[in-house]
């Protein structure tokens, strides 16, 4: 009699995975696999032209790309983290507070601007 825990093949991840495989197990394209994970792992050879990586090279080369280039979200980031919001309220409140966006521009302002830039004359030609 077959136990519970018995596991068919399709649900056991191999421990090598074959050249071809491995690109898609981390997630990128081929290029990218052979330029920067490559050099740093083991190529297992498989018969006369296989060439196979460990899984588990595999799995600690992402752990650590994570662990150098990873970054938390914007969600999970605590307030005093966001620099940004701090800085432009503080840039907004204190050009409200000088004046300077008091007066808006209306469109009579801008047509006066744009008929002294077209009517004026080049001088000295």
């Amino acid at each position: 009699m077959a136990s519970s825990l018995t596991l068919r093949p399709a649900e056991v991840l191999p421990r090598l995975i074959r050249l071809r495989d491995a690109p898609a197990y981390l997630g990128m394209d081929r290029n990218r696999f052979n330029q920067t994970v490559r050099p740093s792992l083991i190529e297992i050879p498989i018969g006369k032209q296989g060439v196979a990586f460990d899984r588990i090279a595999l799995d600690a080369w992402a752990e650590d790309y994570k662990n150098r280039n990873g970054r938390p979200g914007c969600k999970f980031q605590p307030e005093e983290k966001k620099s940004w919001a701090k800085k432009s309220h503080q840039v907004s409140a204190n050009a409200a507070a000088s004046g300077a966006l008091k007066k808006r521009s209306t469109v009579v302002d801008y047509t006066k601007v744009l008929e002294q830039a077209i009517s004026s004359k080049p001088s000295g030609t």
